[in-house]
């Protein structure tokens, strides 16, 4: 029986892809066509038995997908995304979507002009315990006063082994530039465009920021508070959504997914649903939203280091932040 799936192309194998490669078994919008890694011993490991490709260059164009997953490190994010719009291929790229805003505002330029789709994957934002407290906060009946989002993890026992996570050079920064995004996008799924007003940001004795205190308003005047941690013992990733009216709404990402990163299986499996319905759109979708929020939340990383205030070094959470206070 002939397969009608759409051929996707995976672009990097790294500690990511393998839930990209899950969600693919499972998807009834994408099949597996390519993958593409540098490097032939993982080429060999995690290539699910399709062609392969070391160059992503030449996997666009003779692979020819309907679409590519691009899950690169952060540095390489802007040229394979480049390389892929340019020949017209839908691209969706784990966040951050670039390195730096400009390099974000050149994707996205480059989506919008062919009407090529590019989707930054925000995994969070297909949580169902994120999904039902977005539709609790919509039907409440009573606008948001103010919200807390937590992203507490030890960096290093997320990373799969792979350095770059530490170099600030190639990530782009700490655990604002990788994790404030997925952050970031949960803050503008509850309140909608926002601003950074404030930043406490704790840096190791190597200078990178493994904690951080972010303040954003948005237009209505509701205010949100980031708390990011790559040092916590354990991991918390949850959301706290306080109304005009007192009353108070939880999710936590982790619940009912037991296992690490056990919610990342279905999370994935939201990111290549939207990401074909992005597609279906076609050129009307273009660069949706921004690459589909990525280009605010690069901007909203961008303005936290900008207003940056530094304590001494350090590799906990800034006083009280733990507890939310």
């Amino acid at each position: 029986m002939t397969d009608t799936r759409a051929a996707l192309g995976v672009i990097g194998l790294g500690a990511i892809s393998r839930y990209y490669l899950a969600a693919l078994e499972r998807s009834p919008h994408w099949r597996l066509a390519a993958v593409c890694d540098a490097r032939p011993e993982v080429l060999r490991e995690r290539g699910g038995g399709v062609p392969g490709w070391d160059d992503a260059a030449a996997m666009v164009r003779e692979a020819r997908p309907d679409g590519v997953v691009v899950a690169v490190p952060n540095d390489a994010h802007a040229e394979v995304c480049r390389t892929a719009l340019a020949a017209g291929v839908p691209v969706c790229v784990e966040k951050p979507l670039a390195l730096t805003v400009a390099q974000g505002r050149e994707l996205a330029a480059l989506a919008a002009a062919s009407g090529t789709p590019l989707l930054t994957a925000f995994h969070r934002r297909h949580n169902d315990a994120f999904r039902t407290l977005r539709d609790a906060v919509a039907a409440a009946g009573s606008p948001v006063r103010r919200l807390r989002v937590r992203y507490l993890e030890r960096i290093e026992e997320h990373t799969g082994g792979e350095s770059w996570y530490l170099e600030p050079e190639r990530c782009g920064g700490g655990c604002v530039a990788d994790n404030g995004p997925n952050a970031f996008d949960l803050v503008r799924q509850l309140l909608g465009e926002v601003v950074m007003t404030r930043a406490t940001v704790g840096r190791d004795v190597e200078g990178v920021d493994r904690t951080a205190r972010l303040r954003l308003r948005a237009d209505g005047g509701a205010e949100a508070e980031v708390l990011l941690d790559w040092a916590y013992d354990g991991e918390r990733k949850d959301v706290t959504v306080t109304l005009a009216d007192g009353r108070t709404l939880y999710a936590d990402l982790l619940a009912d997914h037991p296992g690490f990163k056990g919610s990342l299986w279905h999370e994935y499996e939201g990111i290549l649903a939207e990401f074909a319905g992005l597609r279906a759109a076609g050129a009307a979708a273009g660069s949706g939203d921004g690459a589909s929020g990525g280009l605010a939340c690069l901007e909203l990383t961008a303005a936290a280091y900008a207003l940056e205030e530094t304590g001494p070094p350090t590799r906990r959470l800034p006083s009280g932040a733990e507890a939310g206070a």
